[in-house]
């Protein structure tokens, strides 16, 4: 995509939310449907994906594990930024990559060691990119893709999360 294209398609949006900034506002969603075998079944975008527990927790090899799924959005949501900022910035990417490791201490899931945290404890990045530009114009790209990663900035500011559970009784609990 040319830097000339990207604006066609992005200049109206843009225009709009600088008019209108509560156009802006939306609302993405998500919905794990629970299955057999401690499995939840996802539709991401128009795929239907199985995902289950890691296998350093019980779960199969053949299982799409969500904290993976995690980290593949991290890399995804970069890869896509990287690109843009760089369109914009008129700078040829011949091609890339978004590598992203995270560290878990699988003890804290499976609940044995009080100690030990649920989570990820360091999340790293790397990028490798074959291009020609200079030093300082990689590292805007870098400082732009950061500031600009949904899933980036949702890391470094995390948000307020609420939980809500809605049940609905079995007959047998009548």
């Amino acid at each position: 995509m040319t830097k000339e294209q990207l604006n066609k398609m992005q200049t109206p949006f843009k225009e709009k939310y600088r008019l209108s900034p509560s156009t802006a506002q939306t609302k993405l969603a998500a919905r794990a449907v629970l299955g057999a075998d401690i499995t939840c079944k996802n539709m991401i975008g128009n795929h239907n994906v199985e995902m289950g527990m890691h296998p350093g927790v019980g779960g199969g090899l053949e299982n799409i594990c969500p904290a993976t799924v995690f980290l593949d959005s991290l890399a995804a949501c970069a890869g896509i930024v990287m690109g843009a900022v760089a369109t914009h910035m008129g700078m040829e990417i011949r091609s890339g990559a978004v590598g992203v490791e995270g560290d878990l201490d699988l003890r804290g899931t499976l609940g044995v060691a009080d100690n030990a945290e649920v989570g990820f404890k360091d999340i790293r990045m790397s990028v490798v990119i074959d291009t020609d530009a200079s030093k300082q114009e990689i590292n805007t790209l870098l400082k732009m893709t950061e500031r600009y990663c949904v899933v980036y900035q949702t890391l470094a500011k995390p948000p307020k999360i609420h939980l809500e559970l809605n049940s609905r009784k079995s007959k047998s609990d009548e």
